[in-house]
Parts: structure tokens; sequence; C-alpha cells
């Protein structure tokens, strides 16, 4: 059995968002989540449903790949 230890998911939705002039309300409001929700996101707090990963992808015409990564810290 694998452990969770050292593995995370980071996101790019503080670069995509720039890039694209947005701010987390105008991307809360077109997910249909809340300000905070992105906030959390954006600070890695939270990792969003897989549903609401694709959402995120969709609203920002990328791969899912380009939004999120999962890392692998060693020991």
């Amino acid at each position: 059995m694998l452990s969770n230890g050292g593995r995370q998911i980071r996101n790019r939705i503080v670069v995509l968002r720039a890039e694209r002039g947005l701010s987390q309300k105008e991307v809360a409001d077109q997910l249909g989540v809340s300000r905070q929700t992105i906030i959390s996101l954006e600070k890695n707090r939270y990792n969003p449903s897989l549903k609401l990963a694709f959402e995120i992808a969709l609203l920002f015409e990328v791969d899912l790949h380009e939004v999120f990564q999962y890392s692998f810290e060693e020991e």
C-alpha cells in the first residue's frame, strides 16, 4: 500500500488567471464557486474535485496537466 507522504497537487491558477486578466471573483463566478474556493485553490490549501478540475481547465482553454501538477517530494 502506498502512503501519501511527500505527494502534492500544485496548480497554476494564479498564472493562468493573470495571463487572462481575470479577477478571483470573475473566475469564481464563471465556475459557480465562491471566491474563497479560488483563494484556497491558489494557495494549494484545497484540492478540487475531478469535475471542478476539468471545469477549470476548460475555463482557461488548456489541458488539465497545464493547470495541475502532481509532484513527489522525497522525505
